[in-house]
């Protein structure tokens, strides 16, 4: 969804408001603590409004003038935050890549609704763990229980605004991330719920589980790139169409066995339910990379399916993308060669890949710098393999990580440096490798490919 297009900025200029008869600015800056690139971009959807190079302090700022009021976000890679903005606002920002959300900090005129943005995603991801308790619980019981957690937001809201004064479009956005957070729960309960019990068959629900169904609104462009919004429609739509395929279709497990099969019902229904253009097209990407992702395979099913999507969707960039995508699943099936890809080892040298697994079996894996609880999981697990398997090398790619602050976690976690490396081109080390999680690997053998889409926790 996001496209670094520094080479190409551009600024948005909308009418100011109808009232005014000169566009307030708006004042965005900040701090980055631990900086992974040289800037930070700004983009309202899809599109770059502008950037602006950190100076040497590790500095950035933005001076807008008719910029729409609405939801945007900006992006310092590998990481994203939202933001609310409107004329008139002045916001400082400070943040350590090291810790992005837990150290995000904003202040200034109009920053009150950053803050509790931020909240309220750090109450839901410590609040993981809790739900994840609850999904054995009968329906009744788990619906009080996320409706109660959901009044103490709307509660807790409700006092911020009597505070702060939220615009009425403010006020909505701030709901917006709780109602649909906890949306998110119930059309995930009667899987998790199947899973947590050993039932046999999914469980039977009241109708009034669904009530919010009846408010949520399937084309609210306004919310399209709003992450509680979006993976609510991912979870909804799946929900729907395997609800539809368990009642219509010929067997009750083929949602389960034929993911072809689910995943044309489910592009399907997006083409039937949603009419907005830009989040049709939103949808059927994600169903068709998710598809690709969890096949990766090469044979007709997945040549017809991408078919199906290449004739719904109408964004010529996600068109181009899945197929990328899906003729780099292919290029990476058992007993091709591994990708022409080079990385830097720490002398900044560049080295290819099958220079690096010529006459060896070997396991290459990922890790960030800007996730360092999953990088010391990692490395922590690596070092156990390698004594499991002394007859494979594990080699290491640090991904969207400055070379000075590579160099230091090597010299931190003492690192053997013979067997890490750094790709210095994200997009271009994830588009050869399909790098779609950080716990996945790719196992060789002598330059060949053994299975590129195995899985560091899995497949050993």
């Amino acid at each position: 969804m996001i496209r670094l297009l520094l080479s190409l900025p551009i600024l948005l200029i909308v009418a100011c408001n109808s009232g005014s008869k000169e566009c307030q600015n708006i004042f965005l800056a900040g701090e980055i603590v631990n900086p992974t690139s040289s800037h930070v971009v700004l983009y309202r959807d899809d599109m770059v409004i502008d950037s602006a190079k950190l100076d040497q302090h590790h500095h950035f700022t933005f001076n807008l003038q008719g910029a729409e009021e609405g939801l945007y976000h900006f992006d310092h890679s590998p990481e994203l935050q939202y933001i609310y903005l409107k004329e008139g606002d002045s916001i400082l920002i400070r943040l350590n890549t090291l810790e992005f959300d837990e150290s995000l900090v904003f202040s200034g005129e109009g920053s009150e609704i950053y803050n509790f943005l931020i909240e309220m995603f750090l109450i839901q991801e410590d609040e993981e763990p809790l739900i994840g308790s609850y999904y054995h619980l009968q329906p009744e019981e788990f619906s009080h229980k996320i409706d109660s957690l959901h009044a103490l937001k709307i509660e807790h809201l409700n006092e911020v605004m009597e505070e702060s004064s939220f615009s009425d479009r403010v006020f909505t956005m701030a709901k917006a991330s709780i109602d649909y957070s906890s949306y998110i729960y119930k059309e995930k309960y009667p899987f998790y719920h199947k899973k947590k019990t050993g039932e046999e068959t999914i469980h039977v629900l009241e109708e009034d589980f669904y009530n919010y169904r009846s408010d949520i609104d399937l084309n609210n462009l306004e919310l399209s790139y709003f992450r509680p919004y979006y993976t609510f429609m991912k979870y909804h739509l799946g929900n729907l169409s395997y609800m539809a395929c368990m009642k219509k279709c010929e067997t009750d497990q083929v949602a389960e066995i034929d993911r072809l099969h689910f995943n044309k019902h489910k592009l399907k229904l997006v083409d039937s339910l949603v009419k907005e253009t830009q989040i049709r097209d939103m949808l059927f990407r994600n169903i068709a990379m998710d598809y690709l992702l969890r096949e990766h395979r090469s044979d007709e099913a997945c040549e017809t399916f991408v078919k199906q999507f290449e004739s719904l969707s109408t964004n010529e960039e996600h068109k181009n993308e899945i197929k990328m995508l899906y003729n780099g699943i292919l290029n990476l099936q058992p007993n091709s060669e591994v990708p022409d890809l080079h990385i830097l080892n720490t002398d900044n040298q560049s080295i290819a890949l099958k220079d690096i697994s010529k006459d060896k079996n070997t396991v290459f894996y990922f890790w960030t710098a800007s996730q360092k609880r999953h990088m010391r999981k990692v490395l922590g697990h690596v070092a156990n393999l390698e004594k499991k398997h002394p007859n494979h090398q594990f080699i290491g790619i640090s991904l969207k990580t400055g070379h000075p602050q590579w160099l230091n976690i090597l010299d931190e976690y003492s690192l053997d440096v013979s067997k890490q490396y750094r790709g210095d081109n994200f997009k271009e080390v994830q588009t050869a490798m399909i790098v779609d999680g950080l716990n996945k690997c790719v196992i060789a053998k002598d330059t060949l490919i053994v299975d590129a889409f195995a899985n560091l926790y899995k497949s050993f």
